[in-house]
């Protein structure tokens, strides 16, 4: 074979570069997917490449990557695989990129579905190889790898050809590797098991020898695997040195048992083959876990393992065990060894008679069972079923340690989990923060595994799934508070005085230093705790600070967490601090303590409340905080001072640091889960099994659901009946009136229900008459009641012509049980939810429903969506203090509400009084809504009886037109509505008139009485509790509200009967749940009954910000998406209205059949060109500039200088030509590239009227859920793809533009990519060069596809692209002055003169977060452009030169790089903006995180 010799002629720097070149030049030849002509296969390469590039790698990373990048697995080792060619290479390679797909987190099971016929042979040759000797053909490094890819089958049990596979090894029959004994204890256990047993042994007989002898070792092969791995581990010394093969091997095979343990299906048959392996047992004795460093991982591991083994369930009824029945089951284990004690062990006489309490902790049983024999230990163990029969003459083979450790452990009482969490601190402490076990900090690369629990698809019951999220969602928050102390204290520069004090040579907008602590209360303990119940502090610091930043300090609400730490510096004065090095040392960090602000003092001494009060006005810079401190941890602490005179903690803080409050969240949702977990969590019976991941995933669809609804009123959903028939395709419609001008909206429709619970059998006639009927749906149109003569008394009405699969999720949403509604990229999510709100509030008025959404602004998106509906706007409140951006005049949070309520009641009062004005009553009847209530009962209700009386239809007389008028008693009231308000056509239109205007005048005294509860509860919090509880029947938070205020909301009674969840795949699996349960059970059931979620699980996931728990605990799975994963039904909505249908191919195809809505084709805005520009999307190469491509100025900040000025340079082309700036996005993929494009716009376009600024500059991430015009994507990277492999990043980038998307990047990286290959194959279909026409004017009246009649320019690189928007720019200045010159004769100087003044105050009005002013920035050095041509442009202002200085051949001299990569870390730093510590959270937050 040629290629491999190849390498030696190449001339390379690095070896590295010849091997990734021998990997690329194979690939070329036998797999590429770009390359026509490929090589035949041949077995070799992979014999080949297996040896020489990954074992002799010792199976490096960055090989296996190159080699899974280079689509391997799908275009070679996969596509030839067959019995005939397979061979330890052949499986090992197709293990490696299995793996790898796993581990960069994409799909990996995908080429094996399409080719699944030898997938069997392939997966026993793995089973094989798995339990070879590790000093035969398979190495144990390789058998790692192995071990690796078992637990990626036994965590993929979702896909059906894996566990087709997994079921053969893991089921009953597996019982076979049991003894004889245990496994007769374990049938007479369950008596039902021993029929089936029974029947497997019936079975077995039937078989051929061959397939029996197949079927038996996949039945043993966990028990030899377990056996093999305890010859492995009893292989490691104590002290001698030990390979790390060995280790990683170990370990490995522990996180197996850890998986296999924590999923019911294979926990149910394997715990006790476990158990009777006794691997807990031999791993507690074994050498590994005394080896400090080596064994640390290990023993971590091990305890996890012990945990789940232990867990509190039933195996084969998968039923939580309580406390109780835990207890139960450890005394009869107790007992039955006491059994077997007293009648065949005298020497154990008094164990036998002790009481069990006594007797059941490891000392006194170590105490009465260690002077015992070996043999007598075994016989003890063997009458308990734990080991096999002792022979009479033979000694035993266990050691003693052995025996009796079996025993003990066994038999020894267990701690309570439930007492250990109540007992924990729920903030963390200086220990747990910088422990590198417990929160990893650097990057995970996900080679090795942690001892962290894992969010799968399925859990045990919902205590374990509560622990799991308990556990990671504490240490991800402990994570993230790491980052932002570091950050602080390092910003305020502690350092050692001359008096060995503390002195802070700088500042930090989130920290400040105490001034003074004091503990001010320490309440007694509640009965049975040994904790206090209340610690309280005060905290004083002085706020001379800017006035923004002291607003922001005051602005501490109730429930902010705050930390309190000390440090004590041993660096003098004028020390520099380096990031690099460790942080603690450095500053002398000695605490840290957590704490929850209660409220800002006033001047005397009293805590300010929250409330709709205004706050007083405080003298002086200093200012108190009360805060709560831990009851917990302050216990710990002082026990530790008093017993081992330890320093008291609380005399020694001297910094307070607070957190951004949407970040700061965590310790209610630890303490919320910690309440759920001490409360019997009443699930809904029919979510409960969906929530584990157990049963039929489609049983709480609307279909199956037992209290189905047969009649629905669809309020103002269809536009006409039209619009009705043809939102039921394949459905029969019959309507109730023939008369086409009755068939009018609104509709009551009935289905045909069906129950879910299984069906009749019928004859074959009836079968077809059940299908019609099943067809068949009744449509009813009806009239709403006329509401009264004014025209805000007509409702307001939906505009929105819905698409069948829209109406199906709005039908599924208005039915009881679980909806889920995938929403692609502008399908009109937002317009279904409301509408589902609207049509839930008319069809149950007396229900409340709940909406739930990640982020404020999707649920201010709702809410003004929502007003313009037929909505009572008495009805609605919005919880959490998103409200305050609400684009409304209206205020809908609870003091807004209430407020609104007492307005509301005076506006009434006024009305009653006219209308006792207009009756000529006397009296004061508006005096009070009770007083109004009795004026109602005794004078509008008695003289409307009297007027129906007269005028209702007597006997057979017809009736009188005029005498609804005439005897009508509210004329004069009436008076100011439209005249005349009886129109005198009929009696029966006069009669709903009439009745009309009686609804009007009962509906003022209705709400009053309502309004009575603000009359009686005097203060605003009890009127605002008074709103949510009984008033409010639409109320809307976030996710994080819910779980921060869930006790709150507990406590004050909260009820509601639905819940609609907005981007539902956005919000963590723990605050989804959260919100299901924030009311205390009916008569122990849940009153829930719809649960709509609303999202889209290919778009990005909830941000976590470490990658040890993003990818190796999958934490960053929205329950959402894993409800998809277990096959949830969903109803995906088809069709977009958002962009052009070019643009939606670009990422239709993630979606089932994702179309384009009509108007698409046909408003003008889609079908017309982009001006000035041959494309409406394109893939623009960019090759390095100055000979870089991307750089790192801070770990994991990419930039690319090249990429940052031709997005800007096209940005600035694009407002020249006319665009609008604001309808101009510019994104990119990373956090660095978004500083410097906006310090090159800060740079370039400053505040140039002529350009003006894009809407926003900002990452994918970021951008999510919002949309614009035209959007600029720059990718970044130019070395390896990075994290836009995610597809999910992809389809979010690829789905944000309506009209052009314009993307720049480094093609040749990322055309190779498989995953982005759908898209790019579209994007490199065209040209690669930017095709401009300068001379077409926006707008344009070319057609999209048109051959433009303006000559068309093609931009080869960057500097071409800044060098002629450059001369373009200064063309327009001179056109334009000359100009103005011409018709105002104007003096040039006086223009320039006033320009230039407004253009430095605009200037001083530049600061936005994260980016610095232009005074902050160095200009970039420009050599190319000559300074006489810029002197000779006496038109230009000067603040317009000094804006576009620097375009042509932008940044030509070598230093510009540098220069900018500078001023974006400047723009980082703490000194240059005051909103510092936002953006340097930002630049060193986790790696490739936005």
């Amino acid at each position: 074979m040629a290629a491999p010799a190849q390498p030696k002629k190449i001339v390379a720097p690095t070896v590295s570069q010849i091997n990734a070149e021998f990997v690329t030049q194979l690939a070329c030849k036998y797999w590429a997917p770009h390359i026509k002509k490929k090589s035949p296969f041949d077995i070799k390469v992979i014999e080949d490449i297996y040896e020489k590039e990954i074992v002799k790698s010792r199976f490096a990373i960055r090989k296996i990557m190159l080699l899974e990048f280079s689509q391997y697995l799908e275009n070679y080792l996969w596509m030839n695989y067959s019995p005939e060619v397979s061979s330890k290479a052949y499986l090992m390679s197709i293990c490696c990129m299995v793996n790898e797909k796993f581990r960069e987190n994409v799909p990996a099971w995908e080429t094996f579905k399409k080719k699944p016929d030898h997938f069997p042979f392939f997966f026993k040759c793995i089973l094989k190889a798995a339990l070879a000797e590790t000093d035969g053909e398979f190495s144990l490094h390789e058998q790692t790898v192995l071990l690796l890819f078992l637990d990626h089958c036994f965590n993929s049990l979702e896909v059906d050809l894996i566990r087709s596979q997994v079921q053969q090894l893991i089921s009953l029959p597996m019982w076979m590797g049991l003894q004889p004994a245990r496994l007769e204890l374990e049938l007479k256990k369950t008596p039902k098991l021993r029929k089936f047993w029974n029947l497997i042994k019936k079975n077995d007989e039937k078989m051929n020898p061959e397939a029996r002898e197949q079927a038996y070792q996949e039945r043993r092969f966990l028990s030899q695997l377990i056996q093999k791995f305890i010859s492995v581990l009893k292989s490691v010394p104590l002290s001698e040195p030990v390979t790390m093969d060995k280790v990683h091997y170990c370990e490995r095979f522990i996180e197996l048992m850890i998986d296999l343990e924590a999923l019911l299906p294979t926990r149910r048959w394997f715990n006790t083959i476990l158990d009777d392996s006794h691997l807990l047992v031999h791993c507690y004795l074994s050498n590994l876990v005394h080896r400090e460093e080596d064994g640390h991982l290990f023993s971590q591991l091990l305890d996890m393992l012990k945990f789940y083994t232990g867990f509190e369930i039933n195996d084969q009824t998968g039923n939580a065990l309580t406390e109780n029945e835990m207890t139960t089951i450890h005394y009869d284990r107790i007992t039955s060894l006491q059994r077997a004690a007293f009648a065949h062990f005298p020497e154990l006489y008094d164990f036998a008679l002790s009481n069990v309490a006594e007797v059941d902790t490891r000392g006194s049983l170590v105490k009465l069972f260690g002077p015992l024999s070996s043999n007598t230990l075994h016989q003890v163990a063997s009458y308990l079923c734990l080991l096999p029969t002792l022979p009479k003459t033979e000694d035993t083979t266990f050691d003693k340690e052995f025996l009796l450790e079996l025993l003990v452990s066994r038999h020894e009482r267990r701690i309570s989990q439930i007492q250990q969490l109540n007992q924990m601190p729920l903030y963390p402490t200086e220990k747990i923060i910088w422990d590198e076990n417990i929160v990893p900090t650097e990057y995970y690369s996900g080679e090795g595994c942690l001892a962290l629990p894992k969010l799968n698809l399925q859990f045990l019951t919902l205590h374990d799934y509560l622990l799991r999220n308990f556990n990671l969602f504490r240490l991800e928050s402990t994570y993230e508070i790491r980052q932002d102390i570091e950050d602080s204290v390092s910003r305020m520069k502690p350092w050692q005085s001359e008096y060995g004090g503390v002195v802070f040579g700088g500042w930090a907008r989130m920290a400040q230093p105490i001034v003074a602590f004091t503990v001010v209360e320490v309440a007694k303990p509640n009965i049975g705790e040994n904790w206090p119940t209340r610690v309280r502090a005060d905290v004083t610091i002085n706020l001379n600070v800017r006035d923004h930043i002291k607003d922001e300090w005051e602005g501490l609400r109730k429930h902010d967490v705050c930390f309190l730490i000390t440090v004590r510096p041993t660096k003098p004065y004028g020390t520099k601090f380096d990031r690099r090095r460790p942080f603690i040392e450095q500053v002398g960090l000695v605490y840290v303590r957590g704490c929850e602000i209660q409220g800002m003092l006033d001047d005397k001494g009293r805590v300010i409340e929250d409330g709709p009060e205004p706050r007083p006005n405080l003298r002086g810079e200093s200012r108190t905080f009360r805060v709560f401190l831990d009851p917990n941890q302050y216990q710990q602490d002082m026990t530790n001072t008093i017993q081992n005179g330890a320093e008291d903690v609380y005399e020694t803080f001297n910094i307070i640091m607070r957190r951004k409050p949407k970040e700061n969240n965590f310790k209610a949702v630890l303490e919320t889960i910690r309440n759920l977990m001490n409360t019997d969590c009443v699930v809904p019976a029919w979510l409960h099994d969906i929530i584990l991941g157990y049963g039929d995933p489609s049983s709480a669809h609307y279909s199956k659901m037992p209290n189905q609804i047969a009649t629905l009123d669809f309020n103002d959903t269809f536009l006409s009946i039209e619009h009705l028939k043809t939102s039921f395709p394949g459905h029969n419609v019959k309507v109730t009136v023939d008369d086409p001008a009755l068939q009018i909206p609104p509709f009551r429709i009935t289905f045909p229900v069906r129950s879910g619970k299984g069906k009749k059998r019928k004859d074959v006639d009836g079968e077809d008459e059940d299908t019609e009927e099943a067809k068949t749906l009744i449509v009813e149109p009806h009239v709403i009641p006329n509401r009264g003569p004014y025209p805000y008394n007509q409702p307001k009405r939906n505009t929105i012509q819905f698409t069948h699969t829209q109406i199906e999720a709005i039908r599924a949403g208005m039915q009881p049980g679980l909806t889920m509604v995938v929403g692609p990229p502008g399908t009109g999510k937002t317009d279904v939810a409301v509408q589902i709100i609207s049509n839930i509030y008319h069809n149950f008025p007396e229900q409340r429903t709940l909406i739930v959404t990640h982020s404020n602004q999707a649920l201010n998106q709702l809410f003004e969506k929502i007003m313009a509906l037929d909505i009572d706007e008495r009805h609605l409140l919005r919880l959490g203090h998103g409200e305050e951006e609400l684009e409304t005049e209206k205020d809908f949070s609870r003091y807004g509400r209430v407020n609104y309520v007492l307005a509301r009641r005076i506006e009434l009062l006024e009305e009653v009084k006219r209308l006792q004005k207009s009756l000529g009553v006397p009296g004061d009847a508006s005096y009070t809504c009770e007083t109004a209530g009795y004026f109602f009962l005794y004078q509008v209700m008695s003289r409307w009886e009297e007027y129906i009386s007269k005028v209702k239809n007597k006997g057979n007389t017809s009736p009188d037109v005029t005498e609804v008028s005439t005897f009508f008693p509210f004329h004069e009231y009436f008076a100011n509505a439209p005249q005349p308000i009886f129109k005198g056509r009929s009696y029966e239109e006069d009669m709903e008139i009439a009745e009309g205007c009686f609804r009007h005048i009962k509906k003022i005294f209705t709400q009053l009485e309502e309004f009575r509860a603000s009359e009686l509860l005097r203060s605003g919090l009890d009127r605002s509790k008074y709103l949510l509880v009984k008033e409010a029947k639409i109320i809307a938070m976030t996710c994080t509200h819910a779980a921060l205020k869930r006790h709150d909301l507990v406590k004050l009674g909260f009820k509601y009967d639905n819940i609609l969840m907005e981007e539902a795949a956005q919000i963590l699996e723990i605050e989804t749940f959260i919100p299901l349960l924030l009311q205390n059970p009916q008569d122990g059931f849940s009153r829930l009954k719809r649960w709509i979620m609303i999202g889209d699980h290919h778009q990005l996931p909830p941000v976590i910000k470490n990658m040890a728990f993003q990818k190796y605990s999958n934490m960053e799975q929205s329950l959402f998406t894993r409800f998809v994963r277990i096959g949830v039904p969903t109803v995906d909505l088809d069709a977009q209205g958002r962009a052009r249908a070019s643009l939606c191919n670009l990422y239709n195809w993630r979606y089932k059949k994702l179309g384009n809505l009509p108007h698409v084709q046909l408003l003008p805005e889609f079908s017309t060109a982009n001006a000035g520009l041959l494309y409406d999307f394109q893939l623009i190469n960019v090759e390095d500039f100055q000979g870089v491509g991307e750089s790192e100025p801070n770990p994991y900040f990419y930039q690319n200088l090249g990429e940052a000025e031709y997005v800007v340079a096209l940005f600035m082309y694009m407002c020249l030509l006319g665009y609008p700036a604001d309808k101009i996005s510019i994104l990119t993929t990373y956090n660095g590239q978004k500083h410097l494009i906006r310090d090159i716009i800060n740079r370039r376009c400053g505040s140039n009227p002529l350009i003006g600024r894009p809407n926003k500059v900002t990452t994918v991430d970021r951008f999510q859920g919002q949309q614009n015009d035209y959007i600029l994507l720059s990718l970044v990277r130019t070395r390896a793809v990075g994290h836009l492999r995610d597809v999910r990043r992809l389809v979010v980038a690829m789905s944000r533009a309506r009209l052009g998307l314009y993307i720049f990047a480094r093609v040749s990286l990322f055309q190779n990519c498989f995953e982005l290959t759908p898209a790019f194959s579209q994007l490199t279909a065209r040209p690669l060069h930017l095709h401009i026409i300068p001379t077409e004017p926006f707008p344009t009246c070319r057609k999209n596809g048109e051959r433009p009649s303006h000559e068309v320019q093609v931009i080869k690189n960057m500097p071409q692209m800044a060098n002629f928007v450059y001369n373009m720019y200064m063309h327009l200045i001179q056109t334009t002055h000359h100009y103005h010159q011409t018709l105002l004769q104007l003096p040039p100087a006086m223009v320039e003169e006033s320009e230039e003044v407004q253009s430095q105050e605009t200037e001083m009005e530049t600061e936005e977060e994260g980016m610095p002013t232009q005074a902050d920035i160095p200009c970039l050095p420009d050599a190319s452009v000559s300074h006489e041509l810029l002197a000779s442009q006496t038109e230009a202002t000067p603040g317009e030169m000094e804006a576009t200085s620097g375009l042509a051949e932008t940044g030509s001299s070598p230093e510009a790089t540098s220069a900018v990569s500078e001023v974006t870390a400047a723009a980082a730093g703490p000194e240059a903006v005051p909103t510092e510590a936002g953006t340097q959270q930002d630049a060193t937050s986790a790696p490739e995180t936005n």
